[in-house]
């Protein structure tokens, strides 16, 4: 199946160093080779690449590895299909807008006998079950509020969504506004915060190390999602199964 990575901050901070090792398994340390994609929020602006080509030996990938682009929240993902062709338009995170402002999904999974009926403007343009999922979120979410929400009603109302698609298969999901990040774990899913005292890390899946201490504030925070752990000496914690978490500053709050 696919994998993902998601970044919440409290200041604007570049995702060079996860993003690196993340994109090796995107063809070379593992066979999520079917395409990857990044978004990052910037203010209301967003910038979002994909590419069908597999995230280790894409030119769009090494772009991003050398350009740090810094933002509060990114998300990213690498595709091993199970529904939809390798193409461009299948290949995640989606973007669609609601109440204003961009909303970002990404999902690693695969949902059998899932077919809302979807009576909005929420469609898909591509044929895998994730745009699917994200179209009918997007829709039950302006169904369900009349005006723009808080963080803690979104979690309630998406906690109570992931619940009914999760009945269908495997989950996982991120998905973030610019002001959050929300994370639902089917299987596997892991987080960690990073705070000062910022320490040294060292990735899985590539020979690289960064001591976050030289590039960060005292009071800056960082909270990384991951499929499975990017790093070999952070104390990762495991996503109970069924379980929505949201990041906000950096923080777990809920």
């Amino acid at each position: 199946m696919c994998q993902l990575l998601g970044m919440n901050c409290n200041t604007p901070t570049d995702v060079v160093f996860s993003f690196s090792g993340f994109a090796e398994r995107g063809g070379h340390t593992d066979h999520h080779s079917d395409g990857w994609g990044i978004a990052f929020f910037e203010g209301l602006g967003l910038r979002h690449f994909v590419d069908h080509q597999p995230a280790c030996a894409s030119p769009v990938a090494a772009l991003i590895r050398n350009y740090p682009i810094k933002s509060r929240d990114v998300i990213a993902h690498i595709r091993k299909a199970t529904q939809g062709v390798v193409a461009l338009e299948n290949c995640h995170p989606f973007v669609r807008e609601l109440w204003g402002r961009y909303w970002v999904f990404a999902h690693n999974g695969d949902l059998k006998d899932f077919a809302p009926r979807l009576h909005s403007s929420f469609r898909p343009v591509g044929s895998t079950d994730s745009e699917q999922a994200f179209c009918w979120i997007m829709q039950e979410l302006a169904k369900s509020h009349a005006g723009v929400p808080s963080v803690a009603e979104l979690t309630l109302t998406l906690r109570e969504l992931s619940q009914r698609i999760a009945r269908h298969g495997t989950f996982n999901f991120l998905l973030s506004n610019g002001e959050a990040l929300w994370a639902h774990a089917t299987t596997s899913l892991y987080y960690v915060e990073r705070q000062h005292p910022f320490a040294q890390a060292t990735l899985k899946d590539d020979d690289l190390s960064i001591n976050f201490a030289d590039h960060t504030s005292a009071q800056d925070r960082v909270a990384m999602v991951a499929t499975t752990p990017l790093t070999t000496n952070e104390s990762w914690v495991a996503f109970a199964p069924g379980e929505l978490k949201v990041f906000v500053g950096g923080a777990l709050v809920g």
